[in-house]
């Protein structure tokens, strides 16, 4: 996903970081309709990534939990990639996985969503679109919706880890940066982009 959609230097990279500062994006009763696609694909992936982590904590515990994120969530993103016909994932400035790190317009728009929440906008709704050209010159429609740090989140996110968890996160995620959280900080954000014809 990333190498595809990585942007160009100059004029798209410049375009897409004003964007970014801008006031969030209200889509209007005609808006696109990518718009309601991302939000309900967002929903889809946070809701099947939370059922999967409850049930999981339920029968193991945190560590159990790390393994959900560990296996799961990817397969979890790929197949509603594939059913939406979209590049569905997750992005944050505090990354666990390197795989997930933001590409130049994601964490332009991650600043942006930590700006917000300073100013005093709640994180659940926290969310930001723009259409941009990628590295191809394809126009590609991108969508962020901000991820909260629930209460879910703090046995492995928190600002205290159990010694179970620190070693396992230690074992998987050596270079680990997504620790130190609390309730309500902005943890991260869903990210989407779908090529338009």
């Amino acid at each position: 996903m990333k190498s595809a959609l990585m942007l160009t230097l100059g004029a798209v990279l410049v375009a897409g970081t004003a964007q970014a500062r801008q006031e969030p994006a209200v889509p209007s009763p005609g808006a696109l309709p990518e718009v309601k696609a991302s939000r309900a694909a967002a929903q889809q992936f946070g809701s099947a990534l939370k059922e999967a982590l409850q049930q999981a904590m339920q029968n193991g515990g945190p560590v159990s939990g790390i393994a959900v994120c560990h296996d799961k969530a990817a397969q979890i993103a790929t197949d509603l990639s594939q059913k939406q016909d979209l590049l569905l994932g997750r992005t944050s400035l505090k990354i666990r996985n390197p795989a997930n790190a933001p590409d130049n317009w994601e964490l332009a728009v991650l600043k942006q969503f930590e700006a917000r929440k300073t100013q005093g906008e709640a994180v659940d709704k926290l969310e930001f679109f723009a259409v941009i050209d990628d590295d191809q010159g394809q126009k590609t429609f991108r969508y962020m919706k901000a991820i909260p740090t629930a209460a879910l989140c703090l046995s492995c996110h928190g600002e205290t880890l159990s010694p179970e968890v620190t070693a396992k996160l230690k074992e998987l995620y050596p270079n680990d940066q997504a620790r130190g959280f609390k309730e309500g900080d902005l943890r991260g954000a869903f990210t989407i982009a779908k090529p338009l014809p």
